[in-house]
This record gives C-alpha cells, structure tokens and sequence, in this order.
C-alpha cells in the first residue's frame, strides 16, 4: 500500500461504516473537503450536516443528536475544534455523550498552512477532561481500526488525524488493540522509544540508524487511557524511555508517560521530544520535521546526544 494520510484513511471508514451503521450522522464546520467527510456527505447527504464556521454550535447539536440515539461523527481541524474546550467540556464531557471529535490537521506535518492550522496542543487540552478517550493512529490500517473502535463504543472520543502521507506500519485493522500499545521492535536495556502518529514512521527509520542499542519502538494510538503497564514493564528493562510526538511536549504522550514513571518510581528514566514549547512556522511537512527534529536524522541526534553515545 502507498503512502496514506490517516484524514483519508478516515474519510474512507467513515463512509464504510454508513452502510452498516444507519445511526451514525457526520457533522463539519465548512471543512468537509479538508477533513474528509465530505466522502460521508456524497454517499449519505441527509445524515451529514454543514454547520458553518460555527464550531461551538456543532458540538452542542452533535450531542443534541447523541441524546437522541445517533452516533455523530463531528469534525473540523484539530487547532479549531479544540479551541472550543469550554463547549466540548460541559455538552460533551460532563454530559457523557456519545460524541466522536475528530481533529484533522494535526502538528508540525500541517506543512505550509503554518501555525494557526495546526494542532500542537489540542491533546494538553482535552486529556484533562474525564472520560474523553483520546486515539492518534499512525498508518491506514490503524486509523481504520480506530474510527471504528470509536463508532461502535459508546462515549466520548478524540480522534488525532494527519494531513500529511504517512508509511504504511501494519497490514491489518486486527493489530489494533484499544488501550494497549504495540510493540513494533523489541530492543535491548539501552532505550526505548514511544512514538505516537505523524512521527511512529520516523522513530521506526531512526531506530534502525540506532541499531547498535537495540531500541524499543511501541506506537502508542492510545494516547488515553494510556498503557501503564507497557511503560512499567520497559521502566524495569531499560536505561532510557523516551518519547517522539508531533505536539507540544507539554500535555501530550510525553507527559501522559511522565505521570506513569513518576507514581512508579522511574521518572528520571525520560526524555521528551516533541515540539518544545515553541509556536509552529509554515514550511513543508518534512521541512518542518527537520526543522524541529522529528524526522529521522534529527531524532538520531537528539537520542544519541541523550543516551550519551
């Protein structure tokens, strides 16, 4: 399979699970070409619903319709949807609705849209809220698996998607596993490496440049719950635990693995890499990567420099 961003592989699904899903609705914010249900649209144009530049009143209808028995797919970038945390946090968090948010666009891999495009923080804002399941998949077949994981359970999610072309890492939906990490590359005691989304195809291409210290890599699409006994058990075995998102270190996997080290005893083990506390510029998506670190070569540098080789 080519090279897939996961906004398609979820337009894709979405469509799909339609046919078998008669109770599932799509709403969007005047982005449905961008976000890609506008695939959803064409096939089910009297289950979709254009609300407009109006994110505040689609989230407050999307759980108007999830009280009513529907299952509302509701979807803008992830920058501007999370923008609107004080709606999401009464009408759908504390309502316990059953409300999929999905946030295309996600980090640095935006590209030349630049800063007020991209989501870099919209993990560090809904994560807080309780109940409020958050997946980030990293290739098409994970995508597929968790869109649909999130239609057929009930309650809240965040669904993280790229705007970029990502590599194909499995060949199935079944290696999804909701709240469990997967390992893609078992290691030695040296390191281990978390990744999540936009940057689990890098971190994969850096590990084999770091082959020598034998790294861990785990793809965590599960941002939260997250999988505390996958971090306890590498925290026993390795020197070094450390995590690669296209996201503010602040608030996202990076913290969410800080939090589980720190209550087990391990939190000198970590290092974040991510998008340091910094606003994003415009540039092409692998520009960008370089530019902050998150593409191959710049993660080899930031690991070595770290592990101290």
């Amino acid at each position: 399979m080519s090279d897939k961003a996961t906004r398609d592989s979820f337009g894709e699904t979405l469509r799909a699970l339609g046919k078998e899903l008669p109770e599932l609705v799509v709403l969007d914010a005047d982005l449905s070409v961008s976000t890609k249900s506008a695939l959803f649209a064409k096939e089910f144009p009297s289950r979709f619903f254009q609300m407009g530049i109006a994110e505040s009143n689609m989230v407050g209808t999307a759980a108007g319709l999830a009280f009513t028995g529907y299952t509302p797919f509701l979807c803008s970038f992830g920058a501007f949807v999370a923008g609107r945390y004080e709606t999401i946090r009464v009408s759908v968090g504390y309502s316990k609705a059953n409300v999929k948010i999905v946030g295309t666009h996600a980090g640095l891999g935006t590209g030349e849209d630049g800063y007020t495009q991209m989501g870099l923080e919209d993990i560090n804002v809904l994560r807080g809220l309780p109940g409020m399941n958050i997946l980030q998949p990293s290739d098409h077949f994970s995508t597929v698996a968790a869109v649909t994981y999130a239609a057929k359970t009930e309650g809240p999610f965040y669904l993280r998607l790229t705007r970029q072309k990502l590599p194909q890492i499995y060949t199935s939906a079944d290696q999804f596993k909701f709240g469990k990490a997967n390992i893609l590359k078992e290691g030695g005691t040296q390191v281990a490496l978390l990744a999540t989304g936009g940057t689990v195809g890098e971190t994969l291409k850096a590990a084999e440049t770091l082959s020598k210290h034998q790294p861990w890599v785990l793809d965590f699409t599960t941002i939260k719950p997250i999988d505390r006994e996958a971090i306890a058990h590498l925290a026993t075995r390795c020197k070094h635990i450390i995590t690669i998102e296209d996201h503010n270190i602040i608030g996202g996997l990076g913290t969410a693995v800080a939090e589980v080290l720190a209550e087990t005893g391990f939190g000198g083990k970590l290092h974040r890499i991510g998008v340091e506390d910094v606003y994003g510029i415009s540039g092409t998506p692998a520009g960008l990567y370089d530019e902050f670190g998150l593409s191959a070569p710049g993660l080899v540098k930031k690991i070595t420099k770290h592990i101290g080789a």
